[in-house]
């Protein structure tokens, strides 16, 4: 099994884990780290139509997300306001760079120019194995609930590429809202 990973020990650890889950016929959820590079700042907007709140909105939409976070994400409260500022500075090119990314490339709803990062919690698969208490409606009883079959023991792996997908068309479409305003 290949997991898409920056640390080729953590996907041997998360392997082991998966195979675990599967002999125990259970399942795992996960986090995914998703980074968007090479957006110029600006894009974006402070209320309704933020960065943030486009992502969300539509990561959310996505089967099994059950958290999003920007940046330091919910790190950031253990800050001071200082120490969660992203300080700007120019780069050689007169690029504007923060030495941080705390807000993860979003500040106010807009990009600012740093790469926007954001993690996405996965639950774990809910269809497992593993026999569990339900109630059955037509019966009005408790019941067991024992789903037979091939199931997988952890879709994060196959969430990455409609995370992906799905970043890329709120990304695009922010790209084309910002060109309406600039004629």
């Amino acid at each position: 099994m290949v997991l898409p990973t920056l640390d080729e020990s953590v996907s041997v650890q998360m392997e082991k884990a998966i195979l675990k889950a599967r002999e125990e016929t259970n399942s795992l959820g996960g986090i995914v780290e998703l980074m968007i590079t090479g957006l110029k700042p600006g894009i974006g907007d402070p209320f309704f139509e933020s960065m943030e709140s486009e992502l969300a909105r539509m990561i959310f939409s996505i089967p099994s997300t059950k958290g999003i976070e920007f940046g330091a994400g919910f790190g950031i409260t253990r800050m001071t306001g200082y120490e969660s500022n992203d300080e700007m500075y120019f780069d050689e090119k007169r690029n504007i760079k923060s030495y941080t990314n705390n807000n993860g490339g979003i500040i106010g709803g807009i990009t600012t120019g740093m790469p926007i990062s954001f993690k996405v919690a996965i639950k774990p698969t809910a269809s497992i194995e593993k026999a569990q208490k339900t109630v059955n409606l037509e019966t009005k009883e408790n019941d067991i609930l024992e789903v037979k079959g091939r199931h997988d023991p952890v879709i994060v792996p196959r969430a990455i590429v409609v995370l992906e997908a799905a970043t890329a068309i709120v990304i695009f479409d922010r790209l084309l809202e910002s060109k309406k305003y600039r004629f």
